[in-house]
């Protein structure tokens, strides 16, 4: 069986997957977007819907024998500089062109597909579209307009920021921050993310297919992707939060994520994202939850 991850081999949790898929006897290959269009050769024929990859080791691999598509990570192209800015712009544009019709017109199973990855990289619609489940998000604002962000923070009486999409961590936003010149240089920029700062603990589900996994992640640190010692604690969710997570899942087109809450201290679950391309491998490890596994029969079912 044929399977092919989105991603390289210098990241740990795709070589960890690919390791497992080819212990459960799987043909795998990595489709590394990066090494396009120099290394990496992709031709398609819309009219019959056929397409194929040449790897650099001159191996092809014909996508309609290819059952299923692990999304970690979609690398930009590498078109070489050009003294000619023009021409290397429209080279950029044709070679992300073609790679995105070949992602979005493959018919293999994707885990996960690109409506996915593109709810991830609208965070703002993202979060809108889980309220509307009627699951609780934090107050939040997005804009690059200095007299509605003061005013949101005039109304929200304790606020962290951070890019719209990613780029950097949350933070706590202080006075000097709203400054009238501080905003002018940065949201002549890009926006900015504002969001209500919730008290609590942090709790990471994983969901497969049906199956959801928890754990709580018990850091002093504001954003816990900075605290080296936080500490993963398997938890065990209410039903309900369950089937919210499943929910939730749907209405993003994951079949596979992370959703990520923050557990009030009145112990109400509020969401704060949902990654389609989480890292897996450290969480299976401390919790002994069987990720790995469960990924390699989605993939290979």
């Amino acid at each position: 069986m044929n399977i092919l991850i989105l991603g390289d081999g210098s990241d740990e949790d795709a070589a960890y997957l690919k390791h497992k898929l080819e212990n459960a006897g799987a043909l795998v290959d990595y489709w590394d977007s990066q090494l396009f269009p120099v290394h990496l050769q992709l031709t398609w024929q819309p009219h019959t819907h056929d397409g194929c990859l040449q790897l650099p080791t001159g191996k092809i691999i014909h996508l309609n024998k290819v059952h299923s598509i692990f999304w970690r990570t979609l690398y930009p192209v590498d078109v070489p500089s050009l003294p000619d800015s023009h021409q290397y712009q429209v080279a950029v544009t044709d070679s992300t062109s073609i790679l995105r019709s070949l992602i979005r017109g493959c018919s293999a199973h994707w885990v996960n597909s690109w409506e996915a990855y593109q709810f991830h990289q609208e965070k703002p619609l993202q979060l809108s579209t889980v309220q509307a489940l009627g699951v609780t998000i934090p107050k939040t604002l997005v804009s690059n307009n200095a007299d509605h962000i003061q005013e949101f923070a005039a109304a929200v009486p304790q606020l962290i920021f951070k890019p719209v999409y990613r780029g950097a961590h949350a933070k706590l936003l202080q006075s000097s921050h709203l400054k009238q010149e501080r905003l002018h240089q940065v949201l002549r920029l890009s926006p900015v993310t504002l969001q209500e700062y919730i008290p609590g603990t942090n709790i990471r589900c994983y969901v497969i297919g049906q199956q959801v996994y928890a754990a709580e992640i018990r850091s002093s640190y504001l954003d816990f992707r900075e605290d080296r010692q936080a500490r993963l604690i398997p938890a065990i969710l209410p039903e309900a939060v369950q089937t919210t997570c499943l929910k939730v899942s749907q209405a993003l087109f994951l079949e596979w994520t992370a959703i990520d809450w923050r557990l009030s201290p009145q112990g109400e679950f509020i969401f704060l994202k949902a990654d389609p391309s989480p890292m897996f491998k450290y969480f299976e490890q401390v919790t002994g939850f069987p990720l790995a596994e469960k990924l390699v029969q989605l993939l290979l079912n």
